[in-house]
């Protein structure tokens, strides 16, 4: 009996995680982002500028 108990742990954790899921409102998952080279050139952007050497330092 105590082997079925364990696994009604995971059972009930998943099922607290769909009623979660429901209440807070993420009945559907988020669309794919498709601004995979928007994102790139914005981190580009980024690095570029934090690789500078124009950071401010302590005297």
């Amino acid at each position: 009996m105590s082997a079925l108990l364990w696994l009604l742990i995971p059972f009930l954790t998943g099922i607290a995680a769909t009623v979660w899921a429901w209440i807070a409102g993420r009945r559907n998952p988020s669309p794919p982002d498709h601004d995979t080279w928007e994102d790139l050139d914005h981190y580009q952007q980024m690095r570029t500028a934090l690789d500078t050497n124009e950071h401010c330092k302590a005297a």
